[in-house]
């Protein structure tokens, strides 16, 4: 019996039966335990002003280090790029769409001083760069809490990830899909990471049959620009890959939070170099203002 570990959301769940069914196809008894991280007792405070590497992974990958469960499955974009000692990515399976999505109204028809949510520091700089008539505003909760604001008349849209609304059922609340030349989506996102314990042992032999190559290349590519800056995941950085059968084709931005500054760069390579061409293009990215930007951020946070 494996004991699998997630957050207790709604989206957290879903996504953890996701993979215990994989896992339970394969033959293999799943228990699921929820874990409430420090990511989930904060709600009234803005993710990007808590500073806080881990904030959605912390307790359940210390669940992992203790033994308490043997699988944990969080969203890939709230993971750190540096994995605590002892533990490895087993799986990442493929890739739900990336790409970000506005509920309630296109871009183009909100009004000036429109009322848009996000609770993503990234998402807020990137529509002041492309909206900056928009009253742009913090957002917290689970997604049906963040709908459910919207359906109050708090805000005029929202923007949220489009795989959450997919993989929960609510594909037609999305007015628009945003292409990612115009939003750039985070790190890893779409994407769901099953972490085990680095032990050669059985949970970590039968995760890594659930790995999907070509998405596990694509994220390895965004998440070493992310490293190479130095950012966490509540940080004004985009990065987006795709893979053919023979390269990795890559972008990445980093926007200051009123969106008056961005660093736009993009680069492509071999698909066996998709660490290289994120860290380098992370590089470029620092050279060309990224990094003046990015100290603005922290010396403000």
């Amino acid at each position: 019996m494996l004991t699998i570990g997630s957050r207790g959301s709604q989206l957290a769940l879903w996504q953890a039966r996701w993979i215990q069914a994989r896992l339970e196809a394969l033959g293999q008894q799943c228990s699921l335990e929820i874990i409430h991280t420090t990511g989930d007792k904060i709600t009234d405070v803005a993710l990007s002003k808590v500073g806080t590497k881990g904030l959605f992974t912390k307790e359940i990958e210390e669940a992992l280090l203790g033994g308490t469960i043997d699988v944990a499955v969080h969203s890939l974009k709230d993971m750190p790029t540096e994995l605590p000692s002892g533990l490895t990515l087993a799986a990442i399976p493929e890739r739900e769409d990336p790409r970000d999505a506005l509920v309630g109204r296109r871009l183009s028809e909100l009004s000036q001083r429109a009322r848009v949510g996000t609770s993503s520091l990234r998402r807020a700089a990137q529509l002041r760069a492309l909206r900056p008539d928009l009253e742009v505003e913090s957002i917290r909760g689970n997604l049906d809490t963040r709908l459910r604001k919207l359906d109050e008349g708090k805000y005029d849209a929202i923007v949220l990830a489009s795989a959450g609304l997919r993989r929960l059922g609510w594909e037609n609340r999305i007015a628009e899909l945003l292409d990612p030349e115009v939003m750039c989506p985070a790190v890893g996102q779409g994407a769901l990471a099953v972490e085990t314990r680095d032990d050669n042992g059985p949970a970590q032999h039968i995760a890594k049959t659930l790995d999907h190559s070509d998405t596990r290349i694509a994220v390895t590519a965004e998440r070493a620009v992310l490293a190479s800056l130095g950012g966490g995941c509540q940080v004004p950085i985009g990065a987006h890959a795709t893979v053919d059968r023979e390269n990795v084709y890559l972008r990445a931005i980093v926007v200051s939070p009123d969106g008056t500054e961005i660093v736009r760069k993009k680069s492509s390579g071999a698909r066996a170099d998709a660490a290289v061409v994120g860290r380098t293009l992370g590089e470029q990215l620092l050279a060309e203002g990224g990094k003046q930007i990015l100290e603005a951020v922290y010396g403000a946070a």
